[in-house]
């Protein structure tokens, strides 16, 4: 049994992702690491397997991961559909062990990508959806999606006299 809350109808979909790492381009970064690509299939190998050496370029499998669509986030993942092209989000963490990152996410949730971009220590990169995750995510949301009407809310009158009175309101005695 698991042990991760999870949403019912939430579909969990396999993806492999692949970073570069190249020389930096300043003196103060050693390397630079950018995702390249995520792909629908995982290559049998063990995570930060080096793929290609090349022109001071390396291409490591930096790992599998699994894009959550959950039923409640459908109206996120019909916009990014609605882009041109729709895209998918890949966040690298910082970590000790060698080559010093980790996979930490692939997601087609542009709300939940937005989380890591302020992190300052995730590397957050966006690439063009790859074309099966794309028919899933659009079958997932089409089955799932219900459009909700906007519905404003309506505030508490403010009472500009409540803050000269300490926040009692008009008609209240202090007590003790």
């Amino acid at each position: 049994m698991s042990s991760r809350l999870e949403v019912p109808g939430t579909l969990r979909i396999p993806v492999a992702v692949l970073a570069e790492r190249r020389p930096g381009a300043t003196r103060w970064a050693e390397w630079s690491w950018r995702v390249v690509e995520v792909l629908e299939e995982a290559p049998p190998v063990p995570p930060w397997t080096v793929l290609r050496e090349e022109a001071g370029r390396t291409l490591f499998f930096a790992g599998e991961a699994e894009v959550a669509l959950h039923p409640t986030d459908t109206s996120n993942y019909r916009d990014n559909l609605g882009a041109s092209p729709p895209l998918v989000w890949v966040v690298l963490r910082p970590t000790e062990a060698a080559p010093g990152w980790v996979l930490h996410l692939v997601t087609v949730d542009a709300g939940e990508a937005e989380i890591y971009a302020d992190s300052g220590a995730d590397l957050l990169e966006s690439l063009p959806m790859p074309p099966g995750l794309r028919a899933l995510t659009e079958a997932f949301t089409a089955q799932h999606h219900v459009e909700r009407r906007f519905q404003k809310r309506r505030r508490d009158r403010a009472d500009p006299e409540a803050l000269a009175r300490g926040g009692r309101r008009a008609g209240e005695e202090e007590t003790g």
